[in-house]
């Protein structure tokens, strides 16, 4: 029988620097084995669909293409762990090894545990790896072993230390060694199929080749500007490769690595790759919070802030969710969501200082919003920034700091360039007004065709009476 490494693919959808797939094919060579990709639909993550479930199948379904091409077809399970993995063992070949590249939070480290507990107690040797971020959970820690709780010293640790080099994958192996076993996992390949016939939009740039064009255009062409312009949504500044990291459709040592070659290129540091570098270092930041607290999606970091009375107002949640709050910047920001399942992350403060402040709405309710709508939602970097704007999570905003929309409106949007462009009824309206549409007399509203209460809503709170009254809630509960 053939022996067989399985590269179990997840949120790691390509093929190029992918450290399961690496080491695979590196065994393989020595042990004279073939290798199998496999994807397992796991019937939990597919109970509902969502926008985010519409690009990821997507972005699988280009992998599943690539890999095709190689040579390498992806092979699908489904069903409960146990019952899925069975069925690949089942089959007229023997399994050497499985290797995956690991989650280190969530739902996903919990299947991780139970999948390698599950396989090694049927003597198939497991091999896990750190891929989806430059340094995994456990990597960055103080001289005393302990973990940061602040991003600053944080990152000049993580600055310090040597990075993981790409890992190169060798196509043409790749499809020396790959192997075809499609026609015994029918099953599986059926609910793929009706998974894609759920998707009904059409997603342009979709996969790693429009990933690496897309970055390679950031680098050469707008990371040099990025420390000052990356506040403006208007302003299409930043790189926009978010979803790919997400999906593992881009490395993050790719993105460092190609960083690193334009800095060398440029003959030193700027300080928009300087600060474009250190969103990566984030990304590690929170992954690492996340595993240190692993409720943090349940509750709040900061134990003096369990229990706040969150206002329980329906009305203003769903005023939020739709883009009719009355403050031009927050809806339009929540129509940019709702529409290209996207948010600028500047936006992303301001709608989450406004939910929580402003409309004292509990941050997780947001956060799983988030969650259903955006097409790069990481938990662990959501639910970091939720918690930030909560005041409630570690390095977080303090709680008597609340964002003004207006005055985020005004300076990150001067001209409201962003803010007509998703509110179309305020087209019309001039700059003096745009961010306050309500300041407008009747004779201006007729002028400038937005009716106030009719083509677009009255401010449904008052921003100054909510952040006394946030100020207060917190200072209640931090004495209680």
């Amino acid at each position: 029988m053939n022996k067989v490494n399985v590269v179990w693919f997840r949120q790691d959808l390509r093929l190029s620097d992918h450290k399961a797939l690496y080491y695979a094919l590196k065994d393989a060579e020595q042990s004279g084995a073939e290798v199998m990709g496999l994807f397992h639909i796991h019937p939990s993550l597919n109970d509902s669909f969502t926008v985010r479930h519409d690009y990821f199948f997507r972005t699988l379904e280009d992998l599943v293409n690539q890999a095709a091409e190689q040579q390498f077809p992806i092979h699908f399970i489904s069903g409960e762990v146990e019952e899925a993995f069975q069925h690949l063992l089942d089959q007229d070949f023997t399994v050497q090894s499985v290797f995956y590249n690991k989650d280190e939070v969530g739902f996903g480290r919990e299947r991780d545990q139970s999948v390698t507990k599950w396989l090694e107690a049927q003597d198939i040797p497991v091999e896990s790896f750190v891929d989806a971020h430059i340094h995994g959970a456990e990597g960055v820690h103080k001289k005393d072993g302990g973990y940061y709780k602040v991003f600053t010293p944080y990152y000049r640790m993580w600055s310090s230390l040597d990075k993981p080099a790409v890992y190169s994958i060798d196509k043409k192996k790749l499809s020396e060694l790959g192997t075809d076993f499609t026609d015994q996992f029918q099953k599986g390949e059926k609910a793929f199929r009706d998974l894609l016939s759920n998707c009904t939009k059409e997603w342009n740039h979709i996969g790693e080749r429009s990933a690496i064009q897309r970055l390679a255009h950031f680098l050469h062409n707008k990371v040099h500007h990025y420390e000052e312009n990356r506040d403006f949504p208007a302003k299409n500044a930043t790189s926009m490769i978010s979803p790919y990291l997400k999906n593992g459709v881009l490395s993050p040592r790719t993105v460092y690595h190609k960083a690193m070659e334009v800095i060398e290129e440029n003959g030193g540091e700027s300080k928009g790759l300087e600060t474009y570098i250190s969103e990566i270092a984030w990304r590690d930041f929170y992954n690492m919070i996340h595993y240190i607290y692993p409720n943090s999606k349940h509750e709040e970091v900061s134990e003096q802030y369990q229990g706040i009375d969150w206002n329980q107002d329906e009305d203003y949640f769903e005023k939020w969710k739709e883009g009719e709050t009355g403050y031009p910047i927050v809806d339009a920001a929540m129509k940019q969501l709702n529409t290209i399942g996207w948010m600028h992350n500047r936006l992303r403060m301001v709608v989450a200082s406004f939910l929580t402040k402003d409309y004292l709405v509990d941050w997780r309710k947001g956060e799983r919003y988030f969650e259903e709508r955006l097409i790069d939602y990481d938990a662990s970097s959501n639910i970091g920034g939720w918690q930030w704007a909560a005041s409630t999570g570690t390095d977080a905003v303090p709680y008597f700091r609340v964002f003004n929309p207006t005055r985020q409106s005004e300076r990150f949007d001067p001209e409201g360039e962003f803010i007509k462009s998703y509110l179309p009824q305020l087209k019309d309206v001039p700059k003096k007004y745009i961010h306050e549409p309500s300041k407008m007399s009747a004779e201006e509203q007729e002028q400038y065709n937005c009716k106030i209460g009719e083509d677009y809503p009255e401010p449904s709170v008052d921003h100054k009476t909510m952040r006394k009254r946030a100020i207060e809630v917190f200072e209640k509960q931090k004495d209680s």
